[in-house]
């Protein structure tokens, strides 16, 4: 059984971590959350399931708006051959997520099988501050860059913050 918002908060606490959450209407695709982004302060995302070749899977967490090219992410995040997106099954399966509630938060429910390898883009985590849904695309939970690496770390995962989008190769990151 998936880990609930419940049991994602008391996480949370239990490690020290403090956040913040918003309650608001679903929202599917990063085009239905733009007035989100004025309402809550901080990084907002896009978050990519991908697996490559070997059936290796990698979840990409990115800015809203970066530019990422899914012809070369490959090289970045050393996976093999071209990637391609993990289906809704597969999603469901490995991070006990549906399309459109897709976060890093979602790794509390891989803690045992460690399937995922989790990459935050280099340009999102120059901000202090970041915002992804809490398990459901109902609400949006706002956590420091330092926090999410901890909770990363907590749920047995090292992510790997390399410069996947085009905006972090060209600032040098």
């Amino acid at each position: 059984m998936p880990a609930s918002r419940d049991d994602l908060m008391a996480f949370f606490q239990d490690l020290g971590i403090e956040v913040t959450t918003v309650d608001h209407e679903p929202v599917f695709t990063v085009a239905e959350s733009g007035d989100l982004h004025d309402r809550i302060p901080g990084g907002h995302s896009k978050n990519l399931f991908v697996k490559d070749k070997k059936s290796r899977l990698f979840l990409i967490v990115a800015l809203h708006d970066a530019e990422i090219d899914l012809k070369k992410v490959h090289q970045v995040i050393g996976a093999q051959g071209r990637v391609s997106f993990g289906n809704a099954e597969l999603l469901m399966e490995v991070l006990g997520v549906e399309p459109g509630s897709v976060t890093p938060f979602s790794l509390i429910n891989d803690r045992e099988a460690q399937r995922v390898t989790p990459v935050f883009d280099a340009a999102m985590m120059q901000h202090d501050m970041l915002n992804y849904h809490p398990l459901k695309n109902d609400a949006t939970t706002t956590i420091s860059a330092g926090d999410l690496l901890k909770f990363a770390k907590a749920c047995g995962h090292e992510a790997q913050v390399l410069a996947v989008s085009e905006e972090a190769k060209a600032a040098g990151l």
